[in-house]
């Protein structure tokens, strides 16, 4: 397993921009497909985005495209999501999350960070 922490998150205005991002401890964190996911009041964990271990596959919920862009870096076992024009129904406390297969269950999860988007 490999220990995730989300860190970055915060207040922001509509149509601004915010980082978060996620270092990983453990096991060779290049191992690992990584995800974001975010959960909002009322509603579930929903899929964000991933990305592959190297880096070069990427994929988006329809709601985040064109705005959100997950990248990693393996040197410093760390995954980020860019987020931009940012709308108040992004609010919700986003998770990182590892796995070890394509197509294998999200075995790890962080604590989550909260992204708040004001009006």
């Amino acid at each position: 397993q490999v220990q995730l922490a989300e860190s970055g998150g915060g207040l922001v205005q509509s149509g601004g921009s915010l980082r978060v991002s996620c270092a990983a401890s453990g096991r060779s964190f290049s191992n690992y497909y990584m995800g974001w996911f975010r959960s909002a009041p009322g509603k579930g964990r929903l899929f964000v985005a991933s990305i592959s271990r190297g880096g070069s596959v990427t994929t988006y919920a329809d709601s985040v495209k064109g705005r959100f862009t997950i990248s990693r870096d393996n040197a410093k076992a760390t995954v980020y999501l860019q987020m931009g024009s940012l709308k108040p129904e992004d609010t919700a406390v986003y998770y990182c999350a590892a796995r070890a297969r394509s197509d294998g269950e999200w075995g790890s999860w962080g604590q989550g960070t909260q992204v708040t988007v004001s009006s």
